[in-house]
């Protein structure tokens, strides 16, 4: 079983900020797979499922808000008795210019503080992730900025490039082609 997990802040009013380009790219994963998301209080988060070639994969949106991500992923982690291998987390991150995506092993949570819960939650560094570029405003506040919403141009690379490529990292995770091939996949 594997587990793959968009963060974000749930709400309308946080609806197509950067800091929801987690929720956004599962969104756009599920609709691949036409799966639906339903509520699950006990989880803390919007879980589907889908059956991809053969493997069952759950998708998680956690509710708690991007600070405490971590308390709805070991909620599930734990219930499905899910190997810390075989989750990844899809994030935004900051240091990178909208359309670069990034696949990474492990690593720290680099002041991502959605990542920072689940490290502390899990015990780990260790679990795979999708950081996906925001870029970041030389004159707007970071919390100001995350919370804010994608430009038109912005958008449009994310439409015609980034969602496509973490769609096919997502499916190389899923197969277990190894982080190698999906660095590949990801950092090409």
């Amino acid at each position: 079983m594997k587990l793959i997990v968009g963060l974000g802040n749930v709400g309308s009013t946080y609806e197509g900020t950067r800091h929801n380009i987690g929720f956004m790219s599962i969104d756009r994963f599920a609709d691949k797979y036409n799966v639906e998301f339903r509520e699950n209080k006990s989880f803390k988060g919007y879980v589907g499922e889908a059956r991809i070639g053969g493997e069952k994969v759950l998708l998680l949106k956690p509710t708690t808000f991007m600070n405490l991500s971590g308390d709805s992923v070991i909620l599930v982690k734990k219930f499905y008795k899910i190997d810390t291998k075989d989750i990844i987390v899809i994030n935004d991150d900051l240091d990178m210019p909208v359309g670069k995506v990034r696949y990474r092993a492990k690593g720290s949570a680099g002041g991502h503080n959605g990542l920072k819960s689940i490290i502390l939650n899990l015990g780990t560094e260790e679990f795979q992730r999708i950081k996906v570029g925001i870029d970041r405003s030389k004159v707007i506040p970071v919390v100001d900025w995350v919370l804010g919403r994608f430009s038109k141009d912005d958008l449009d690379i994310l439409n015609k490039n980034v969602f496509d490529k973490i769609i096919l990292g997502l499916e190389a995770f899923i197969e277990g082609v190894g982080e190698n091939k999906l660095a590949n996949t990801i950092n090409a």
